[in-house]
């Protein structure tokens, strides 16, 4: 149940966004959850690795379930998204924080490749 205003905007954010800030905030939350997963290996605190490297192969395969196979780079992606999960359960299992280092650089690449076609394609939509 939604009680507070916070919770309610972040409701109406997800309703209403275009699929390309979607997507973004996918990458937003991955990102978010593998920094805290990796600040928890730093902590020794296991809980919370566990929880948030969980939360980010969650996302990661939300973003796989978004992929449109008719563009033949869905299928490098899809490649590339199950290699960070496996990384994710690497450093998960290992409590190492170097699979899940390289998955946050892969993830940082990938939101900022996804940012620019965004714009790029809305800055083409607002000339026609």
């Amino acid at each position: 149940m939604i009680t507070s205003p916070h919770q309610r905007y972040q409701q109406t954010q997800l309703h209403t966004a275009p699929p390309s800030q979607l997507l973004l905030m996918l990458y937003d939350g991955a990102i978010r959850f593998v920094r805290m997963g990796i600040s928890g290996i730093e902590e020794g605190n296991f809980e919370k690795t566990n929880t948030n490297l969980c939360k980010a192969q969650a996302v990661i395969h939300e973003l796989t379930a978004a992929l449109n196979f008719d563009y033949p780079i869905a299928k490098n992606l899809s490649q590339v998204y199950e290699y960070m999960i496996h990384q994710l359960i690497n450093a998960n299992m290992k409590k190492n924080k170097k699979p899940a280092e390289e998955v946050l650089s892969y993830l940082l690449d990938l939101r900022e490749a996804w940012d620019t076609a965004s714009k790029s394609l809305n800055a083409n939509v607002d000339n026609v």
